[in-house]
């Protein structure tokens, strides 16, 4: 996806309908001329709804749909007739999709699977006619509900990534050369940092019908969790990952330096994100004898799993296809297991 087909937030304003009026209305017939009342209730304002849609991959569509307006409810009639609801609005959105207030900032919806429909923002409800408010004692009301106004506020849709592993590393870490080698996806890639500026995904093959996601996310400097080069934009894709995969280049000065970096960017910006699967892959292996691979392995975490890989030389990857497989997928064998 280039740059200018990926949005991944949006702000929007949005109005509710308004509900419809109750009618005041009295029963005349050609026998009866008070024959009481029949005012009928006011319709509905139309809701804006979240649906969840498997086939968008971005909030492009939405760019210049600024102002979503759902319909008014029609006002109640006489003969007790009800008015019409208004049209409700919907908002197909890709999944991994987070509403929030900007106001307040709350989160108010998030949409996780296909075909998920939300009521995000409900509209007024529709007034009672005053044959509702006809008593023993008071057997022609004068009076019926006004419809309750709808809700207005400028909301943001917000997406973040739902993918089974994030590659997170520096710039030129290597990432988008493995993403295009173990998936299907066509990342830009070259010698400069940020090649990557958007999410790319791809989906792994993995030993026959089996398949998992890999997201190649925009690389960490120090200083993201602050806002410092992609910043924020990136790291709130890395909540949606289950595993991350830390790479390192094999020609870095100190890797578990490089790696104490890349954790504190995250634990800066949301501590739970330390909480999820790690594996390590150092890159650009194939330059490598096993007496530095001896010491790369001494700087490393002892707790973390970590394979050694070349894109060029496809040295490591079913190995890491194995291990990203087991790790994947350890929660539902625990489960069997007990």
């Amino acid at each position: 996806m280039e740059k200018t087909n990926f949005v991944d937030q949006i702000r929007i304003f949005c109005r509710s309908g308004h509900g419809g009026a109750g009618s005041k209305h009295f029963m005349r017939t050609k026998f009866n001329p008070q024959a009481g009342p029949d005012g009928g209730d006011g319709g509905r304002g139309g809701h804006i709804i979240l649906r969840g849609n498997k086939n968008l991959w971005t909030l492009l569509h939405l760019r210049y749909y600024k102002n979503v307006l759902a319909e008014n409810g029609e006002n109640g009639s006489g003969n007790n007739s009800t008015g019409r609801s208004g049209k409700d609005v919907i908002i197909e959105v890709p999944l991994g999709t987070v509403a929030r207030d900007e106001e307040t900032e709350n989160v108010e919806a998030e949409i996780l699977e296909d075909g998920q429909e939300i009521i995000w923002i409900k509209g007024g409800r529709g007034g009672l006619g005053n044959a509702h408010f006809a008593t023993a004692t008071n057997q022609a009301p004068e009076y019926a509900q006004p419809g309750e106004p709808g809700e207005e506020a400028w909301k943001v849709l917000e997406l973040k990534v739902l993918a089974d592993v994030g590659l997170v590393g520096f710039p030129n870490a290597g990432k988008s050369t493995l993403l295009s080698v173990i998936t299907a996806a066509k990342p830009r890639i070259a010698d400069y940092a940020f090649t990557t500026i958007v999410p790319q995904l791809g989906m792994v093959e993995y030993r026959g019908d089996r398949s998992f996601c890999v997201a190649d996310l925009p690389g960490i400097i120090e200083g993201a969790a602050e806002g410092k080069g992609l910043g924020h934009r990136f790291l709130r894709h890395i909540e949606r990952n289950p595993i991350l995969l830390f790479v390192l280049p094999a020609d870095s000065n100190d890797h578990r330096k490089e790696f104490n970096i890349l954790l504190k960017e995250l634990e800066e910006y949301n501590p739970e994100l330390l909480h999820k699967q790690f594996v390590i892959a150092i890159s650009k292996s194939d330059m490598l004898d096993d007496e530095l691979k001896a010491a790369i392995e001494a700087e490393l975490p002892k707790n973390i799993p970590h394979v050694f890989i070349s894109s060029i030389t496809q040295q490591g990857l079913t190995e890491l296809k194995d291990l990203l497989w087991r790790t994947l997928n350890e929660d539902q064998v625990d489960k069997v297991k007990g």
